[in-house]
């Protein structure tokens, strides 16, 4: 009888229990719609000295961008309209003020402002807190620690490693050399540059751009980049645990797996051939220092070195930086050579100069191609392959026109509309390479052209890349002729990247020895 009386009592609360959480639910919801509607009240203030293409109230300029190859035009042609800055709102809530003039650039870049707290927050997943998404005093010493990677005694070994990747890929493309076929350049040469960072910076002989079949790694990695790119455009996709729960949180989880064990694979080999050394001078007496070394061996002031969780973040952060961006600067360097035979032929005079009868590429060559380098400069500032950067602001800011912006706002630096700003760069679309002739240069205000960004946050690779970019490039030079193939015109479309949604083709021949 008892038992009976109790269910009953049970059963009479159950409607009590359902009632308070459908009331706390409520009013979960209304709190976060209260915090989204006072963020974007905050977001419509701080923007109200930025006048900008009209808005949507839901969807913002998301419906402008229609991920076709336009959307970089489409940025171009607001910055000439509204010159300096615009907002761009991504959905109700999130305002980015686009900023694409030197002065406002310089303002933000020489700034110790940190990486806005949402795009790069996508990325960490997959790159942890490594120095690309990493802040304050953890950024500053990892930095520090790092920065002994990239000293030139550390890169001069580098370049003969670089020529025997680029070599591999040219050997390869002479199928298509013999049927004059036209063929897609990204994949090439993203598989030249992983095989080149794995050799350089982490001592690995991948043979990933002589497998067969298409390396799961580099598959992984545009996998990733798409769909940070997805989250970032998709207003849900925003909230962590819908994001979480959506195919597409479970398709980043997939490939973050996949690159995961790539790197991991890599750290594990190194520390069983490291396991005993323990100081950097030891392994430098013996062979050349990698950048790998360095992460698992450096230590600080306190000799404390990086913990494990740290190395897998670095090596994620430098494994994607090391050779996605570089991928993207060459392909878009050699399309543009196979443009502008003209200045094609005048590179390619002066690297057969240069490397007078050698097939390979040595330290001291890399100064003896001014006109190249030039070239390849020009290029970045079309085609520069990051295409944006965002900060977000800890105090108000004060632009050279005494235009201001409050503590918790969006800047985008936008390197596109940067590059091309007509008030800095005389008739901007036309492919000059003599823009970056030292006197030319010494004209421009220093932040107009800023592929590597600048300031305390610039990259730390950017030798390293340039080095790289100077060497694919004199050795295709002295191999091939490039040849545009008017039929495939580029898509070109921003993502972690510049990238083209059809790719990048071009036809080549032999050179005539």
């Amino acid at each position: 009888m008892e038992s009976t009386e109790g269910y009953v009592k049970y059963q009479l609360g159950l409607p009590h229990i359902d009632h308070l959480i459908a009331v706390l639910c409520v009013v979960a919801i209304v709190y976060k719609l209260t915090m989204l509607l006072a963020q974007r009240r905050a977001a419509m203030q701080s923007m109200e000295l930025f006048p900008g293409p009209p808005s949507h109230w839901l969807f913002g300029h998301l419906k402008e961008f229609k991920q076709d190859g336009s959307d970089l035009k489409k940025i171009l042609k607001w910055g000439q309209q509204y010159p300096y800055a615009f907002p761009i709102w991504f959905g109700p809530f999130v305002c980015f003020l686009n900023i694409h003039h030197p002065d406002y650039v310089k303002t933000i870049l020489t700034s110790t402002e940190p990486k806005d707290d949402m795009i790069y927050t996508f990325a960490k997943p997959w790159m942890g807190d490594g120095l690309l998404v990493s802040e304050g005093q953890k950024w500053f010493r990892h930095r520090k620690l790092l920065t002994q990677g990239f000293h030139y005694a550390v890169l001069k070994p580098y370049v003969n490693l670089m020529s025997d990747s680029v070599k591999t890929m040219l050997d390869k493309w002479e199928s298509y050399a013999k049927t004059n076929e036209s063929f897609e350049l990204f994949n090439h040469v993203s598989l030249m540059t992983l095989d080149s960072i794995m050799k350089c910076a982490f001592s690995y002989n991948s043979n990933c751009q002589t497998e067969s079949g298409t390396n799961e790694y580099i598959k992984a990695v545009y996998e990733i980049r798409n769909l940070i790119n997805l989250r970032f455009t998709t207003f849900p996709y925003h909230n962590d645990l819908i994001f979480y729960l959506s195919p597409h949180g479970f398709r980043q989880r997939k490939a973050c797996k996949v690159a995961h064990s790539h790197t991991g694979e890599v750290i594990r080999k190194r520390k069983e051939a490291l396991q005993d050394e323990n100081e950097l001078d030891r392994v430098q007496g013996k062979r050349n220092v990698d950048f790998l070394d360095i992460l698992l061996l450096a230590r600080d002031e306190n000799k404390q070195g990086m913990s494990d969780e740290d190395i897998q973040a670095e090596v994620d952060t430098f494994m994607f930086a090391g050779h996605d961006t570089t991928a993207s600067a060459m392909s878009f360097i050699l399309y543009s050579l196979a443009c502008h035979p003209e200045y094609q032929k005048m590179c390619r005079d002066e690297v057969l100069q240069a490397l007078d009868g050698k097939d390979t590429m040595e330290w001291e060559d890399l100064s003896k191609i001014p006109y190249t380098t030039m070239f390849i400069k020009e290029s970045l500032r079309l085609y520069p392959p990051v295409p944006g950067m965002s900060r977000i602001t800890t105090k108000t800011i004060t632009f050279f026109d005494g235009r201001t912006l409050p503590a918790g706002s969006r800047i985008g630096t936008s390197l596109y509309p940067l590059h091309r700003n007509a008030t800095v760069w005389e008739n901007p679309e036309v492919f000059d390479p003599l823009r970056f002739l030292p006197e030319n240069v010494s004209k421009r205000p220093p932040y107009a052209f800023v592929p590597f960004s600048a300031g305390p946050r610039n990259c730390i690779g950017q030798n390293f890349a340039m080095n790289e970019l100077k060497v694919s490039t004199a050795l295709t030079l002295q191999r091939y002729h490039l040849i545009e193939d008017p039929t495939q015109t580029p898509q070109i479309i921003p993502r972690i990247v510049l990238c083209s949604l059809n790719g990048l083709h071009i036809k080549i021949k032999p050179v005539d020895p």
